[in-house]
């Protein structure tokens, strides 16, 4: 039986990353040329040729300001699911910021929407050891499963020592969390959930790891990416380190053509249709 994987979207604009937090004020968002909707329609295109359902997890930001992409996602059969209001990052927040913030994403998304909210994804992954009761107030407000944690080394988020497929976080009760893919090669996990890793990676190590996770390891994989990566023609961002640059812009012409063979040469649902279904 062929193992189906997760395709996820994290909608956001390329001004909204947390790399260029220091960069660009949120007080600035709305005067800067968006092109979140013209990207994430290019996806749901690209999606849609190939018969292919995904998860797009969504800013409540995005989602006010372009109510019909929000109804274009969900009309074409993909699953809504929240990315937070305006990406703050769960260790900038208290728990009593952290719980109005999915309150408010939630609800947006719910009413243009007009579907169920089951699932989150932190900001950069940004729920760690030090947060976890996140996870608690996720489920308090009537999330499924979070998609939050990054089981890998690296310098803006992780926890290398988490488990590598979908666990049960909170004893007792009925939530998910469900981890971004990784290898195990040695004592490491290697990223290969998509995002930078997968620009960076050459094509056939980035399907080799997910063929040995499926094949090897009889899991499903998650795959994510955002809209501004199938962009090479956003608008450059002056005055940025070496590392943010060549992160954010690397293949950046690349990408759409890799996720076009990825969805070609594996099979690929929604997070709730993978993980949440008996």
């Amino acid at each position: 039986m062929t193992i189906k994987n997760a395709m996820t979207v994290d909608v956001e604009d390329y001004f909204q990353v947390s790399a260029f937090a220091p960069y660009i004020s949120k007080q600035q968002w709305d005067s800067l040329p968006h092109r979140v909707a013209a990207n994430t329609g290019r996806i749901l295109d690209l999606f849609a040729e190939r018969g292919v359902k995904a998860t797009f997890f969504t800013l409540g930001w995005v989602a006010e300001r372009y109510p019909v992409l929000v109804r274009r996602i969900v009309d074409e059969g993909h699953e809504l699911a929240c990315h937070g209001y305006d990406h703050t990052r769960v260790t900038e927040q208290t728990p009593e910021q952290f719980r109005a913030d999915i309150i408010k994403s939630k609800q947006i998304l719910e009413d243009l929407g007009g579907v169920e909210v089951k699932g989150y994804r932190a900001a950069s992954y940004s729920i760690n050891a030090h947060n976890w009761w996140a996870l608690s107030v996720l489920q308090e407000e009537g999330f499924r499963y979070s998609s939050s944690i990054y089981p890998v080394q690296h310098d803006l988020y992780g926890i290398p020592d988490a488990p590598r497929f979908v666990f049960q976080p909170l004893p007792g009760l009925d939530f998910k969390e469900i981890p971004i893919t990784t290898l195990r090669l040695g004592n490491t996990n290697r990223p290969c959930g998509g995002g930078g890793f997968f620009r960076l990676y050459p094509y056939f190590f980035s399907k080799w790891a997910l063929q040995r996770v499926n094949a090897h390891e009889g899991q499903s994989g998650i795959f994510y990416f955002h809209p501004w990566e199938i962009d090479a023609n956003q608008p450059r961002q002056a005055g940025i380190g070496v590392k943010t640059r060549i992160r954010h812009y690397l293949n950046l012409d690349k990408m759409e053509t890799r996720v076009g063979r990825l969805l070609d040469d594996f099979s690929w649902d929604t997070m709730a249709n993978v993980f949440l279904t008996p």
